[in-house]
């Protein structure tokens, strides 16, 4: 099995401290290819959020959880901030993302007109 190396850099802001680390990551070809998810159900306790990564396909009434993801809280703070300047750095290419709820409805239509092959 080969392996993906790259860099990555990244900044902690600290009120006490500010340094530019890098970090060596090693990625597996499976995990690259990534799991697609159209859901996310998000749960937490005092020590940890919960992730969980779901994919709903039309006309299926159950789904899996394809991914699980558990943070300590500062964790989910600072990945709040770093998809918000993502999110930021995207729309300034893209233009802006607008959501299903500021269309009106929800994502995934399930009770509308089905496609036919």
């Amino acid at each position: 099995m080969s392996w993906l190396h790259f860099n990555l850099f990244f900044y902690f802001y600290n009120m006490e401290d500010q340094n530019n680390n890098q970090l060596n990551i090693e990625l597996s070809e499976e995990v690259a290819e990534g799991v697609y998810s159209n859901l996310a159900i998000i749960t937490h306790s005092n020590t940890e959020f919960v992730l969980d990564f779901i994919r709903l396909m039309p006309g299926v009434p159950k789904a899996k959880v394809k991914s699980r993801i558990i943070l300590t809280p500062e964790h989910a703070k600072r990945l709040l901030k770093a998809l918000e300047d993502n999110i930021e750095k995207f729309e300034e290419v893209n233009g802006q993302i607008v959501s299903q709820d500021e269309r009106g409805g929800f994502p995934l239509n399930f009770g509308g007109p089905t496609a036919q092959a």
